[in-house]
């Protein structure tokens, strides 16, 4: 049994009546878009009412909101060797009273420590104890992974000096 894939009679081409049946083989695509488009336009309005969920009454509770979340707390030890919190550049002697006020008015974050490849060990262990001693439980010592593009350097601004 073949099929033909013109569109023609479904009758012989001698055009009589009694000839042989030849079944129309095309495929009228315009109902299935029809329906697909109906199918679509029912599922662009159902989704939306099917997010809203149940409702539910929720209970009161007494807890205090959480804030906005705050600026990371970035220790860095530069290559000159100068202390940097945040953007402020600090004399390491004050480094743990300041430490310790920036943790009394904004809490216990965790604290990211970043020192440059060419200070020593001891040179970092010692900022990584002032922060310990300042109250923060919760220290990350930041580094590069191998092959990333390297960081843009810090802005290399020289700490003002205080006049009395």
């Amino acid at each position: 049994m073949g099929a033909s894939l013109g569109s023609g009679p479904a009758y012989d081409d001698d055009g009589e009546d009694g000839g042989a049946y030849r079944p129309v083989t095309d495929i009228n695509i315009t109902p299935m878009v029809d329906v697909m488009l109906v199918l679509l336009i029912i599922f662009m309005v159902a989704a939306p009412l099917m997010v809203a969920g149940v409702p539910v009454d929720l209970p009161k509770t007494s807890a205090v909101k959480l804030g906005q979340p705050q600026k990371p707390m970035v220790v860095t030890l530069t290559p000159e060797g100068t202390l940097q919190v945040r953007e402020e550049f600090i004399p390491r002697a004050q480094m743990v009273e300041r430490l310790r006020a920036l943790r009394a008015a904004e809490g216990d974050v965790v604290v990211y420590v970043r020192a440059d490849k060419k200070q020593a060990y001891g040179e970092v262990m010692e900022v990584l104890g002032k922060v310990g001693e300042a109250g923060y439980g919760r220290v990350s010592l930041l580094a590069q992974p191998v092959g990333a593009a390297r960081e843009a350097p810090l802005p290399t601004v020289q700490p003002t000096p205080k006049t009395p």
